[in-house]
């Protein structure tokens, strides 16, 4: 019989190993320049900012002139001819020259001034400000620039409210009623909760909403819709009959069931087309015009420009880009009198500071580089428009500019670049593919909208296009498209279907 060894059991002692392995670490300062990569223009604008007030070591570059790149060379400026000193080199020069020098007893009352407020050249007083122009060529406001703010909606109407009622109680129905406007304009408040909530009898506040009404703008205080398009034309003296019965059947008109429309209003087509004109140009949500404030406008990080020979410049906005400097100067000055804890505090920041300088020009160069490969590639669409818009991934990019494809990502989010076709986001370059038909060359998706778009807005009144219709027309251009496809785009581009467009041209417009 034989008899199986028996295994020792095992030792634990301790010993050293040797390992090499690589590991990525996310230092603060790396994801803050991550972030920065991912920021427009005005959020790192404002990220600087912060940083100069933290770092007494930053100071803001204020400097105007250009980069030599861009300066004219020494042998190009033409030298200036010798004429008389003007007054505003007057006023800033240090000496008046003895020829700019008026005698004080001198007699002015028959001389004559050129362009002077003689020739109708407006007075001190009335100049548009120091260094204006007369003229109105550089000037590049817009009209809404100077229009009046419209007042709070509130605030308005509590002016009315004191101009229209002289009994106190009327006015606190009035101001009850303003207090509970929804921001549509509406009284969605139940009226006998109103009633029991003030104590008073639902006629005499339905006497004072009735008046209210009329307020500027007109259709406010209404219950619904059709009470607040009907305080409207009642205020164009339009509301007869048949556009009563129009507003009574506000669901048909949504339908654009036009020949249900023209029995229930006993009108014919030219009529009915004119009626709904009429309700087209009314308000239906009157209190948005004061309460919503306009969108601001887009300001855009990059500028792109032709140039003469035909090709592309690209740049940052000068106006929005961040640009500091280190205060080495001060560093120098304040640094070797200063404590130990001075002293690491501000060798600290001198760090920050070098490296804040340095992410600002890595970001600078990594926006112009992803942002001229965009524009390489759709060179096309800025030629030529939207029906040449190439379809393009972030991958495309990231392996012609050699960047990660997540840098890619960021570097195109909240990014705005203004272009000779408009102001674009970054984004909107990107667009999926559609492939051709017969393995024929793939076409971008935006194109196809569009595509899809021109051919709707050309349909004849008596040929409407089904979505069947619109697949066989871009097959037969090399789009290989299915239908739900492009029922989709239509209805992301807000067009009504076949059925509801044959009924609503069926109205002469």
């Amino acid at each position: 019989m034989a008899i199986a060894p028996r295994l020792a059991p095992p030792r634990l002692a301790p010993r050293l190993d040797l390992r090499q392995s690589q590991t990525l670490v996310m230092t603060p300062q790396l994801r803050q320049a991550i972030k920065l990569l991912q920021y427009s223009n005005l959020e790192a604008t404002s990220f600087v900012e912060e940083e100069l007030e933290r770092n007494p070591l930053l100071e803001r570059d204020e400097r105007t002139d250009l980069p030599p790149a861009e300066r004219a060379a020494v042998d190009q400026i033409e030298p200036r001819a010798e004429r008389p000193m003007d007054t505003a080199e007057a006023a800033n020069a240090e000496t008046i020259p003895a020829e700019a020098v008026t005698p004080l007893d001198a007699d002015m009352s028959n001389t004559y001034d050129a362009g002077g407020a003689g020739d109708g050249a407006p007075l001190l007083g009335q100049m548009g400000g120091s260094g204006g122009s007369h003229s109105f060529e550089s000037d590049d406001r817009g009209i809404d620039d100077f229009a009046d703010a419209l007042p709070p909606l509130r605030d308005h109407l509590g002016e009315q409210l004191r101009l229209t009622f002289g009994d106190p109680v009327d006015r606190i129905i009035g101001a009850h009623l303003i207090a509970l406007l929804c921001p549509a304009g509406r009284l969605t408040a139940d009226p006998d909760a109103i009633a029991a909530a003030m104590n008073l009898p639902l006629e005499r506040i339905e006497a004072v909403r009735a008046r209210m009404m009329r307020f500027d703008p007109v259709g406010l205080f209404a219950r619904d819709l059709k009470e607040c398009l009907a305080a409207q034309l009642a205020d164009r003296n339009r509301l007869d009959p048949a556009m009563q019965a129009m507003l009574d059947n506000l669901e048909l008109l949504a339908r654009r069931d036009s020949k249900r429309l023209m029995a229930v209003c006993g009108v014919d087509a030219e009529d009915l087309a004119e009626m709904i004109s009429e309700i087209r140009a009314l308000d239906p949500k009157p209190a948005a015009t004061y309460d919503s404030s306009p969108a601001p406008p887009v300001v855009p990080d990059l500028i792109m420009q032709r140039t003469p020979d035909g090709s592309w410049m690209i740049e940052l906005n000068p106006d929005t880009m961040p640009r500091v400097l280190v205060n080495e100067r001060f560093y120098a000055k304040v640094a070797p009198s200063a404590r130990k804890e001075e002293k690491v505090f501000l060798t600290e920041r001198l760090a920050n500071a070098n490296w804040l300088v340095r992410s600002l020009q890595q970001r600078a160069q990594t926006i112009l580089k992803v942002a001229a490969e965009i524009i390489r590639q759709q060179d096309g669409f800025l030629r030529h428009g939207v029906a040449h818009l190439r379809p393009l991934i972030l991958r495309d990019v990231a392996e012609a500019v050699e960047l990660h494809e997540s840098t890619v990502s960021r570097v195109t989010a909240n990014k705005y670049i203004a272009t000779p076709r408009g102001t674009f986001e970054l984004k909107y370059f990107f667009t999926t593919a559609i492939q051709g038909t017969h393995g024929g060359d793939t076409h971008s998706a935006e194109a196809v909208r569009h595509r899809i778009r021109t051919l709707i807005d050309a349909e004849p009144a008596n040929d409407v296009l089904s979505d069947d219709a619109i697949v066989a027309v871009l097959r037969e251009e090399g789009v290989d498209i299915a239908r739900r496809t492009v029922a989709k785009y239509r209805e992301a581009l807000r067009i009504p279907n076949s059925v509801q467009r044959r009924r609503e041209k069926a109205v002469p417009a």
